[in-house]
């Protein structure tokens, strides 16, 4: 199973709570430790193919024991998708899986400063533009097409009318927003329906259909839908360095776990079928949705994609979309009113707007072996 998309109205509805939270901040107070209590903090997650090691690690005391080791306690905390942002942002949670889209147009955009610690993937193929009759991007001006708004799916629509030449035309389209529970329905049971964006399962279930050809996919924009994992950088400046050590923990264990899932053997299945039990899945789908995701199993190919100059390019890309869209804020005026710091201390919009920012430290000290 996959990550679920925000909705546009969605969005606006989030949009007013995160607004009213931020207002009541001042009063939540960090609650004050009692002699011999731990620190404790909680991760979020929510199901997609690469958020699932989260339930492997709570389930086979992984997190616990890289908690341990640190002094602090860690609760992992499954959610569905927009709640779990909704939490983030409403500082009810002290880390959480999200898409690189969706760390610029949730926290960033409510003005909540974020770093992302731990690169996981990027989706290789998962996200998809699937169509009827032979249709190519030349033949969707005028013709109706299916997906969730404002969304990872709009923006791959978008880059892939570009890449073909298409970019003018891309308000030719007609846009119907579907949600993500009935989508694939709706596609597969009205032939009238000529082309739709989604992804996995729902893209392997609706490429079985005859006469269905996938035109488009996340694979030939690579590294532009990043799923990280992202902490609020006011907890990783806790004064009593707690929050350097829930950083570690979630790096130690992350590493640990994805160190079992990249071997072979029968070791290794049993380990992904158990990572598959997250999302309710068979190892045999679960094995077809890690074919077309690109994992970083090692902190080296985390920190290689991090420090790359690529990323700049990718995020800018991203970035721009949310600003075209409206999801960078209502009083946005420009691209640059929410900043990016990279690993290399470049600031990609303006410097007093950093929301988010690339640390690769915690994926050097796991490839260091220094956690």
């Amino acid at each position: 199973m996959q990550r679920t998309r925000l909705t546009a109205h969605l969005y606006r509805s989030i949009a007013i709570i995160h607004i009213a939270l931020l207002l009541l901040a001042p009063v939540i107070l960090q609650r004050p430790l009692h002699a011999g209590e731990k620190p404790s903090f909680i991760v979020g997650w929510s199901v997609y193919v690469g958020w699932n090691p989260y339930y492997y690690m709570a389930k086979t005391g992984i997190m616990k024991k890289w908690a341990d080791k640190y002094g602090i306690a860690i609760k992992v905390q499954r959610f569905d998708y927009a709640p779990s942002l909704e939490a983030f942002v409403a500082k009810n949670i002290d880390a959480c899986a999200m898409t690189n889209m969706e760390a610029l147009d949730m926290p960033a955009a409510a003005g909540i400063d974020t770093t992302a610690i731990i690169v996981g993937d990027y989706s290789n193929g998962n996200d998809a533009v699937l169509v009827r009759n032979g249709l190519t991007f030349k033949n969707l001006p005028g013709k109706r097409l299916l997906l969730v708004e404002k969304t990872v799916s709009q923006y791959l629509f978008e880059r892939g009318m570009a890449m073909n030449g298409m970019e003018s035309q891309i308000k030719r389209v007609h846009l119907v927003n579907t949600s993500d529970s009935d989508i694939s329905a709706a596609f597969m049971t009205d032939r009238s329906q000529e082309a739709v964006v989604t992804w996995k399962p729902l893209v392997s279930q609706i490429s079985k259909q005859p006469g269905v050809t996938n035109i488009f996919n996340s694979s030939q924009i690579p590294g532009e839908i990043l799923d990280l994992t992202v902490v609020r950088t006011d907890v990783l400046n806790r004064k009593d360095g707690a929050g350097q050590n829930f950083a570690k923990a979630l790096a130690g264990a992350w590493y640990e776990t994805m160190a079992l899932m990249s071997g072979t053997g029968p070791g290794t299945d049993k380990v992904l079928a158990a990572i598959a039990e997250g999302s309710q899945d068979s190892l045999q789908s679960y094995k077809e949705q890690l074919n077309t995701t690109h994992m970083f199993y090692t902190p080296k190919a985390g920190m290689q994609l991090v420090t790359s100059p690529e990323i700049k390019q990718k995020m800018a890309l991203v970035k721009q979309f949310c600003f075209t869209h409206g999801l960078l804020g209502e009083n946005t005026k420009s691209p640059d009113d929410v900043a990016v710091r990279y690993a290399d201390g470049t600031v990609q919009g303006k410097p007093d707007r950093v929301r988010l920012r690339f640390d690769p430290m915690y994926m050097q000290l796991a490839d260091g072996s220094k956690l």
